[in-house]
């Protein structure tokens, strides 16, 4: 596999943006965001424009204060400033744009940019920056301002600064139907919330310090600032909500000045972080020395993450730079030293869904951390061991003992879920019903042992979450005649609400209640003193799981042999067909006449389709038979009006057989925010489709399994590829995949005994250090 900064081609390593259109502005603000899992920053201007919404979010940072439901908090804006050039300020709007290009380099997560404006007089100045989250130091970013005057001498000033003055989204008023703003308006209709009281501002000899507080949660956030330039005039400012820097030069033509910019961030919530977040603000900048030191520093990092991360397709670079694109989000979304936050819908890109954390992360996202880097799927689950405590609030809450997490969790692990949409007009029942998330994390507990080996976590915080989650659905489940039922609850649809039964819901619940009991049995045999000391800490009963078994076998779950296709939930065969015959120009559904996602309810219209993540996650749970049968019932029926569903019928699909719609359903979630297909990207990064985009390229057209009993490829390639090229970690190791129609190349990186792996169902065994070949046995498909 090729290193990452040999790739021949840079294009499949860049983002590029080729002139200023202000209506895109906002799409690349998100797709431009840089980040590093502390912390991410939109892609916005540096000097701003007319319908710009910019932010930076930081991990964990929530609060309610004057909102409706807490909110991500959007951070003070590190890269605030502005350029002068003979007293005309170099924007879009007051100077005349004639060359614009950014580029974002995946490779190292650096942003940079190359405008050059007209002047009044036309002479032209070009202003050039470079900005970066580093991954060396999640505290520390830095931005590079360069300006030259390209045809005649010049005086240039230079601000850049911290500015703390910042404001969350809250909810759009209801306008007429059909009312649509424009890019200059559209964000200032809305209502805004309030998070942040400044404390102070001011400076120490050269470096400048903010400070902050989030008003409700209480949360002290510190910024400090270095800039350094060669020559000029330094002048510093503040006032109470800002801080700034203005240098001033005299340049002659064709000269340029720089201004190198480092910025400290801190907070009091930072985890096992000692010191004030002034003093440690102010140490991350005095430490980190210079801008070209840092950036190199942060180059080094993301070279090591590739290594691990990287996903090559041979022959196709469009696909390629759709992969990198994607990596290079989920690598920014998690930070694997704190097991104190997660990963929200829409990551730290943008303030949709308020930052919230989902059953994406766990089922979406997991999985590439779990095979890439898991010490940040660790730290993801610590998040969920974090807010247990919360969890137990949530069950009690509701009537039942034990732990339900709720459906959108921020800092503590209470229900965050709104109960009506942004404008305020419409109910919904997520947060009531949509218990299924807590099977997802014991589906997610399960896994990552299974792939890393980790017991030490399953039979610590993992054994905590699965015991005290288990006692939920004892005390949920219901009297049904000879069956226990679970009543009024909405699956991963979402279309269909208050429903009886629903499958995925009852099945991954059976299954959670048998692990549960297994891991308790295993337990108490493996590590017996540890099993006491939780047991007893619990106040758990060890005649407790023979009740989980006992309710799983009563629960009415679908279960081979002879299942057939496997009704959604109690009724919805009876649910009136709807068929779907119009597509878009991606080549998916649209809404049939008549209907929108608000009116589903009484047909069999899916927005994605329950049973189809069934098969997903629990494969082995089913036949190829009933898997194929229901895949191939629910599949005509799915609109796919949520971005996790298309990478999910790709997979699925290529796992029975059906290869006719998985490129197109691959297409659909690499390109959702590239291609912005689904016209939405400006509010944030469809994280969970970048994680469904790597799992269809490794486990879908790579045919990667994982399980039980061991690791196995079986690739299954697109027509337009050559190959496909990625690595995993299985159990501490390291194996990387080359991955032909007809041959595969794998290899065991590292030092230690062999691993015994299956290639199209072979056995084969890899030693460190030395590739092996396999060809594809006859009759297996090209």
């Amino acid at each position: 596999m090729r290193a990452p900064g040999s790739a021949s081609d840079t294009a499949t390593w860049t983002v590029v943006e080729e002139g200023w259109n202000p209506q895109r502005a906002n799409y690349f603000e998100t797709i431009f965001t840089v980040g590093n899992g502390r912390l991410g920053t939109r892609g916005s201007l540096e000097e701003r424009h007319t319908g710009a919404l910019p932010a930076t979010f930081i991990a964990g940072v929530y609060d309610a204060y004057d909102s409706p439901v807490i909110d991500l908090v959007n951070a003070p804006d590190w890269l605030a400033g502005e350029v002068f050039v003979d007293g005309v300020r170099l924007d879009t709007e007051s100077a005349q744009v004639i060359e614009h290009r950014r580029e974002l380099d995946l490779r190292s997560g650096v942003l940079s940019r190359d405008t050059v404006f007209r002047l009044p007089d036309g002479a032209r100045a070009r202003l050039r920056t470079q900005r970066f989250a580093s991954t060396a130091d999640r505290d520390l970013c830095g931005l590079r301002i360069e300006v030259t005057c390209s045809d005649r001498a010049g005086a240039v000033t230079v601000r850049t600064g911290v500015d703390a003055h910042r404001r969350n989204l809250e909810r759009l008023p209801t306008y007429r139907e059909q009312t649509v703003f424009g890019y200059e308006r559209k964000w200032d209709k809305w209502a805004k919330s309030t998070h942040l009281a400044s404390v102070g501002a001011g400076f120490d000899a050269d470096v400048g310090v903010i400070e902050s507080r989030t008003i409700d949660s209480g949360i002290d956030l510190a910024y400090a600032i270095t800039c350094s330039a060669d020559g000029g005039r330094r002048q510093q400012r503040c006032r109470h909500d800002a801080i700034e820097v203005e240098w001033q030069f005299d340049t002659g033509a064709g000269e340029s000045v720089r201004v190198d910019k480092l910025v400290g961030i801190a907070t009091s919530r930072d985890y096992q972080a000692v010191g004030t977040p002034r003093e440690r603000a102010v140490d991350t900048v005095v430490r980190a020395g210079s801008f070209d030191v840092a950036a190199a520093a942060n180059r080094a990092v993301w070279d090591r993450a590739w290594a691990d991360a990287d996903c090559e397709v041979v022959g196709n670079d469009r696909v390629t730079r759709a992969l990198r694109f994607a990596i290079y989000h989920l690598i920014i979304a998690a930070d694997p030293d704190d097991p104190t936050v997660s990963i929200g819908a829409k990551s730290l890109s943008g303030e949709g869904y308020r930052g919230h954390v989902f059953w994406d992360t766990e089922v979406m996202l997991l999985p590439f951390y779990l095979f890439t880097q898991p010490r940040a799927a660790r730290a993801l689950l610590g998040y969920r061991h974090h807010t247990l405590p919360g969890a137990r609030e949530v069950a009690a809450a509701n009537g039942t003992g034990g732990a339900r997490f709720p459906w959108e969790s921020a800092d503590t692990g209470g229900e965050e879920c709104p109960q009506y949409t942004p404008d305020g007009t419409q109910r919904f029942y997520t947060r009531e019903e949509e218990l299924h998330i807590t099977a997802d994390i014991a589906y997610a507990i399960m896994r990552y042992a299974c792939v890393t080996g980790d017991d030490d976590y399953l039979f610590g915080e993992g054994a905590e979450i699965l015991f005290e989650t288990a006692r939920f659905w004892v005390q949920r489940c219901v009297e049904d005649g000879d069956h226990l039922a679970i009543r009024t609850v909405m699956g991963p649809d979402e279309f269909h609400s208050h429903v009886d039964n629903n499958a995925f819901t009852n099945k991954l619940v059976h299954w959670h209640l048998q692990q549960a009991a297994a891991v308790f049995e295993r337990m108490s045999r493996e590590r017996p003193d540890q099993w006491h000391h939780l047991t007893t800490s619990m106040g758990l009963d060890h005649g407790e799981p023979a009740h989980w078994l006992a309710t799983a076998d009563r629960l009415r779950a679908p279960t081979d042999p002879d299942c057939g296709v496997i009704e959604q939930f109690d009724g919805y065969f009876d649910r009136t067909d709807v068929p779907i015959v119009e597509y878009d120009d991606n080549d998916m559904p649209r809404y049939p006449a008549g209907y929108d996602h608000v009116d589903c309810e009484a047909t069999s219209l899916l927005k994605q389709p329950d049973v189809v993540m069934l098969l997903h996650m629990l494969p082995d749970e089913y036949s190829l038979s009933t898997r194929r049968q229901n895949y191939e019932f629910y599949e005509q029926r799915t609109l796919h009006k949520s971005s996790l569903s298309p990478s999910i019928h790709a997979i699925v699909g290529l796992r029975v057989g059906d290869t006719r719609t998985a490129e197109r359903y691959f297409e659909r979630s690499a390109f959702v925010d590239l291609d912005d297909n689904q016209g939405n990207t400006e509010e944030g990064i469809h994280i969970a489709s970048a994680a469904g985009t790597w799992q269809v390229a490794t486990h879908g057209f790579g045919g990667l399994r994982a399980g039980a009993d061991g690791l196995g490829f079986s690739p299954a390639l697109p027509s337009s590829w050559q190959r496909v090229r990625f690595s995993v970690r299985w159990r501490g190791r390291t194996v990387r995949a080359d991955l032909g129609h007809r041959d595969a190349r794998l290899e065991l990186v590292g030092d230690g005994p062999a691993v015994e792996i299956a290639v199209w169902g072979t056995a084969v065994t890899l030693e460190p250090g030395r590739a092996v070949e396999v060809a594809a046995p006859e009759g297996e498909p090209s």
